[in-house]
C-alpha cells in the first residue's frame, strides 16, 4: 500500500491522516457473524473540472441497490487480496479501471450494512494518469461519472433524503443522480475529513424518487444541455448495441 507523498494534492493528505478516525455522522451497528466481505474503491483523480470521484450508477433492474448511485466495489472473492485486491477487481470489472494504474493510499474503517448483512471497507485510490471509463457489465452498471469534488461541496447540490421506511440522511444531486444512503453518507464523511466541506441547509429534506429515475437538472445542478460539452468527457451510458462508451479520452 503506497504512502501519500508530494505528488498528491493536499486535500488527500488531510483524508489519509484522519483515516482511522473517519467523521461519520451516524454510529454504524455490530456486525453479524454472517456478514459478507465487502470493499469498495474510492477513486481520486484529476479531470476535465478538477479533482474528481468516480461514481457508478447500479443498473435498474437489479433486484438489489437498483438505480442506486455507488462506488465501484462489491463482495470478495475466494483468492482475493481482501480488500485491496477485491476493490481493484470490482472497479475493473465495472468501470473499465486498470489496477495498475491505482495508487492505493489506505483503507478507511470497515462499514457495517445492516440491511444487506455486508461488511465493507472503503479503500482510497489515487488515480496517477486517467484513463478511459468505460461501462462494464450492463447488466449490472447503467453508468460510469467522474464527479467533481467541488459539485459534491457545493451547498445547492445538498440536501437530505428521506426514504419510505423513514430513514432520513445526507445526499446529493451531481451528474444526474440522487446520491443517498451509505455512498452519501461516506461521501459527506469524506468532505469533511479532507477539508473540502462547506456549510449546506440541512433543513432542506426531500423524498427520494422512485428508484432508478434520474433527476438530471435538480435544484442547483447543472442544466444537461447547457453542460453537454462538459459532461460528454466525464460521463458514461452505455449504448443499446456495440462497445461500452468511452469517456475520457486516453492520454
Amino acid at each position: 500500500m503506497t504512502a501519500p507523498d508530494d505528488g498528491l494534492p493536499e486535500y488527500l493528505h488531510r483524508l489519509v491522516a484522519r483515516a482511522a478516525d473517519l467523521p461519520l455522522r451516524h454510529r454504524m451497528p455490530r456486525p453479524t457473524a454472517t456478514a459478507r466481505r465487502s470493499a469498495v474503491l474510492v477513486l481520486f483523480g484529476e479531470g476535465p473540472r478538477g479533482a474528481d470521484v468516480l461514481l457508478i450508477e447500479k443498473a435498474a433492474h437489479l433486484r438489489t441497490h437498483a438505480g442506486q448511485p455507488a462506488f465501484p466495489g462489491g463482495g470478495a472473492d475466494p483468492g482475493d487480496d481482501y480488500p485491496v485486491g477485491t476493490a481493484l477487481r470490482e472497479a475493473e470489472e465495472e468501470a473499465g479501471i486498470d489496477p495498475d494504474g491505482v495508487r492505493v493510499l489506505t483503507t478507511l474503517p470497515e462499514l457495517f450494512l445492516g440491511p444487506s448483512d455486508n461488511l465493507v471497507v472503503p479503500v482510497v485510490g489515487w488515480w496517477d494518469d486517467p484513463r478511459d471509463v468505460t461501462v462494464g457489465d450492463p447488466r449490472e452498471v447503467a453508468r460510469v461519472a467522474r464527479v467533481p469534488l467541488a459539485d459534491l461541496a457545493d451547498p445547492a447540490n445538498r440536501f437530505r433524503a428521506r426514504h419510505p421506511s423513514g430513514y432520513v440522511g445526507p445526499a446529493f444531486g451531481v451528474a444526474g443522480m440522487v446520491v443517498w444512503g451509505f455512498t452519501a453518507g461516506l461521501l459527506d464523511a469524506v468532505l469533511e475529513a479532507a477539508g473540502l466541506a462547506r456549510p449546506w441547509d440541512v433543513r432542506d429534506v426531500r423524498p427520494l424518487p422512485a428508484l432508478g429515475v434520474r433527476l438530471p437538472q435538480l435544484p442547483g445542478t447543472r442544466d444537461t444541455a447547457e453542460d453537454e460539452e462538459a459532461a460528454a468527457p466525464t460521463v458514461a451510458d452505455p449504448p443499446p448495441d456495440g462497445p461500452p462508451s468511452r469517456t475520457v479520452p486516453g492520454r
